[in-house]
């Protein structure tokens, strides 16, 4: 039984099919089965179920941001001229429309938000800092850190 009631239940094995779908979500259900010793139709009915509960969210090809001209790579911290409820749901919708920013976090800190920036180079990065996010709602201020290498990109890896 989990805490939650929003948290399915997620054995051993579920736990194995997550960690192989995320390394290969192209794997067929077949090697799969194999890979986590059961037949094909119980862990059909496994990742079905894994999706329908929202654990499982959808499945994408990763690409290279190197390869792709966008290798450059910056974190900002953002503070807002306001916090309250309606400014806060404002910068969001913002934010959640500049595919620029790759990933944006609330921050209990002394600033209101951490943002990773992916541009080609530090020239479209002041340009996308200047002309966007400093025109995002209620953004008081922003200090950049630029990133020299990736060491770990995301992902889930604890499961």
């Amino acid at each position: 039984m989990t805490d939650r009631p929003d948290m399915p239940e997620i054995d051993r094995i579920d736990r194995a099919i997550l960690r192989i779908l995320a390394a290969d979500g192209r794997i067929s259900t077949t090697v799969l089965a194999d890979r986590v010793g059961l037949s094909k139709t119980p862990v059909a009915a496994r990742i079905r179920r894994l999706e329908a509960a929202g654990v499982i969210t959808g499945y994408a090809a990763h690409l290279s941001a190197r390869k792709l001209g966008l290798g450059h790579v910056a974190f900002v911290e953002v503070r807002l001229s306001d916090t309250r409820e309606a400014a806060l749901l404002a910068f969001n919708a913002a934010v959640r429309k500049l595919p620029e920013v790759e990933e944006c976090y609330m921050i209990a800190a002394s600033f209101d938000y951490l943002m990773k920036v992916r541009t080609r180079d530090i020239t479209e990065y002041r340009r996308v800092l200047g002309e966007t996010i400093s025109a995002l709602p209620h953004v008081a201020s922003t200090s950049t850190y630029v990133s020299m290498e990736s060491v770990k990109e995301p992902g889930i890896s604890q499961i």
